[in-house]
């Protein structure tokens, strides 16, 4: 069946040893990239868009939503198999930060749809493996 895609949402919480304002800077410099091991690059293309570009060769469209340092950051994404949201909450916690990231995307393409909820997963886990890394070797 072809219908509409269903909306998919995967949910990622982790507490990282390092103050709120040092992982807010890290998640939102959106020209300092280089501890994303999946990133080849990202341009900006104006104030509240930018396009990243995948070692894999695939483009991703974003545009920022929501802005509140050290708290909320949130924009949509839009590339050829998916459309959608991400949302990044802040909250200092004792020892560090949490972080709880919301991704919400439904498939552009019919056959990928059983498919979407394993990606976002470890898309999500990746990325939270790399923004520890990241912050442990900035300590």
């Amino acid at each position: 069946m072809r219908g509409k895609a269903a909306v998919v949402t995967a949910v990622q919480e982790a507490v990282l040893a390092a103050p709120v304002e040092q992982v807010w800077q890290v998640v939102t410099s959106i020209e300092k990239y280089a501890w994303r091991r999946d990133i080849k690059e990202i341009r900006r293309l104006d104030g509240a868009r930018f396009v990243e570009y995948t070692k894999d060769g695939f483009s991703t469209v974003f545009t920022v939503t929501v802005q509140k340092p050290c708290c909320r950051w949130a924009f949509t994404l839009d590339n050829q198999n998916l459309h959608g949201s991400w949302e990044g909450e802040f909250q200092p916690h004792p020892g560090g930060t949490l972080v709880r990231f919301t991704e919400r995307v439904a498939s552009k393409k019919w056959y990928l749809r059983p498919l979407v909820k394993g990606y976002l997963k470890r898309q999500q886990a990746q990325y939270v493996e790399d923004l520890r890394r990241v912050l442990e070797e900035q300590a």
